[in-house]
């Protein structure tokens, strides 16, 4: 029996096509429903979404981190708030590059075709082993933290607990995200409402405590009292700690082509986002000093719920559930944008092209869903959370800096490309100053930490050669790949949004894969024959 004489033959047996207002990956080729085109309003996913990706675990984690690195209270505040002027710049640096190379991929995709395909692929390397993962990692850690800590007054929590819960957080979040990109969404838009209104009642409680008089560690003479001896390399640290609170910024870079009218929305979501949490981790860090010395500060491991304790009393439960919520829309946002950049570079062929499919049905990007949860749950396994935050700050202004470095590239190479929005080259200049401060003395106080992620940086190069470049490789090898990608496809229920099919044969794929799901009484050789003329 022929390929189309099993799909006639099935035709009668498909159910109702569901109306798929998915991830947006396929452009209308694969899926006839409302599975591609543009679907990311400012109303809604544009306006919160920045602001749900930036404000996660990183205010409640890191003003311990970057207070202990900056050595007084008034540096600490200069910190946040020069930390959040050069994410603004970096944004409209990134809005330039998002409109003009409209591809959905963030830096990666910049990255690549402007430095070509070796130094996008360290870029995409260095994300799936570190910065995603490790990312996550620290939110679900951060999430289980304040659970946990009002259980155990007298005591941390037992790191086995925290484990877990950060563990059953992210397998949890991976099923939403899996099952429903309406629930994925809500769940964001939902929780960025409850973090902001979390960090709300910080701010007022603390506008209250200045209006009574508290802020003894706010007058000039006391804020920049140091505890310890000034040191410029524990500065740049005290800044890689304060961009982990600021990681996100570039979120919607991840998800151009899915924009609604980029050119208006992508700078209008910066100026209003980026200011908004600039504005919230000022005055949240003001709001903590009112509360606590620096010494209390540093002594606590859950700030929220120390500052609760302190001034809400039988109501300072209040603090860890706010807490908790913010986390929890945190992890939700980063899985969502870690299986864009994974799609990304599998369609590029940097990663396996099973990464780059969907659910036939649902439109989610289940196997690049599943493989960040595993690789999220590996990094559970290690125990220093501020360390996690120096692999990750590091490493992500290295490529930060490269991305910028390479507008300035792309204006000379190419003066008169079409660039709908174009700023002044004054502000990707002020931003690699800073950047190269930031990363020359961060390696110089942390040369293991920063050095270690070089290394692994680095350990792309052969895999680039090996996996990527590579064309002949041997047919044992080739065969293999393949028969994952299947046993990937049929276990998963994912087809790959193959634009450069035409109608006809997409549709086919679809099809095949519902006889392998549905259709059992058929021989899975003819079955296996179907998906396979469509290679993975």
């Amino acid at each position: 029996m022929t390929l189309r004489h099993v799909l006639a033959s099935a035709r009668s047996f498909q159910e109702t096509p569901s109306n798929c207002s998915g991830y947006g990956f396929t452009q209308g080729k694969v899926h006839k429903q409302k599975c591609g085109g543009k679907h990311i309003w400012l109303d809604s996913n544009l306006c919160f979404n920045p602001t749900g990706n930036i404000i996660g675990s990183g205010i409640f984690v890191s003003p311990k981190g970057v207070l202990e690195n900056a050595s007084s209270v008034g540096v600490a505040l200069v910190v946040w708030i020069i930390t959040g002027v050069i994410t603004a710049i970096g944004a409209l640096c990134y809005a330039e590059l998002g409109v003009t190379i409209p591809k959905s991929g963030g830096d990666y995709s910049y990255v690549k075709d402007i430095f070509g395909g070796l130094a996008g692929f360290l870029r995409l390397w260095i994300a799936v082993l570190v910065i995603y993962p490790t990312n996550q990692a620290v939110i679900a850690l951060t999430f289980s933290n304040y659970v946990l800590q009002p259980l155990f007054p007298t005591c941390f929590p037992p790191e086995s607990g925290l484990r877990l819960l950060a563990g059953v957080c992210l397998l949890l979040l991976t099923w939403v995200n899996c099952s429903s990109v309406r629930w994925a969404t809500r769940v964001q838009d939902i929780f960025t409402a409850g973090k902001l209104l979390a960090l709300a009642l910080i701010i007022i409680m603390g506008l209250v405590q200045i209006c009574k008089g508290e802020y003894y560690w706010l007058e000039p003479a006391n804020a920049f009292e140091p505890f310890q001896d000034y040191d410029v390399g524990l500065i740049a640290l005290a800044f890689l700690q304060g961009s982990f609170a600021y990681g996100g910024w570039n979120f919607l870079n991840y998800v151009t082509e899915e924009l609604v009218d980029p050119y208006v929305n992508l700078p209008r979501a910066i100026f209003i986002s980026i200011p908004l949490v600039t504005f919230v981790y000022v005055f949240a860090n003001i709001a903590y000093v009112t509360a606590m010395s620096p010494q209390e500060l540093l002594a606590s491991n859950a700030v929220a719920v120390t500052f609760g304790e302190k001034l809400l009393g039988v109501m300072s439960w209040i603090m860890p559930i706010s807490v908790a919520l913010s986390t929890f829309g945190g992890v939700n946002g980063s899985l969502f944008t870690s299986s864009r950049l994974f799609f990304a570079g599998a369609r590029e062929g940097h990663l396996p092209r099973l990464l780059a499919m969907i659910h036939l049905k649902r439109c989610t990007p289940i196997p690049a869903l599943l493989f960040t949860c595993l690789s999220t749950l590996l990094m559970l396994c290690t125990s220093d959370m501020y360390t996690l935050i120096n692999y990750v700050g590091f490493i992500n202004y290295l490529f930060y800096g490269v991305t910028v470095a390479g507008q300035i590239v792309l204006r000379i190479k190419q003066p008169d490309m079409n660039r709908p929005i174009k700023i002044s080259l004054i502000w990707p200049v002020i931003y690699l100053i800073f950047w190269a401060f930031l990363l020359i003395f961060s390696l110089y106080s942390e040369p293991v930490v920063c050095g270690i992620g070089l290394a692994i940086m680095l350990t792309g190069v052969p895999v680039y050669f090996l996996g990527v470049y590579w064309d002949n490789k041997p047919q044992c090898f080739d065969a293999f790949v393949d028969k994952m990608s299947l046993f990937g496809q049929k276990f998963c229920m994912v087809v790959y949004p193959a634009e450069d099919k035409g109608e006809e044969e997409a549709e086919e794929m679809k099809e095949s894969l519902f006889l392998i799901a549905h259709l059992p009484r058929y021989k899975q050789s003819n079955a296996d024959t179907c998906v396979g003329a469509h290679k993975t």
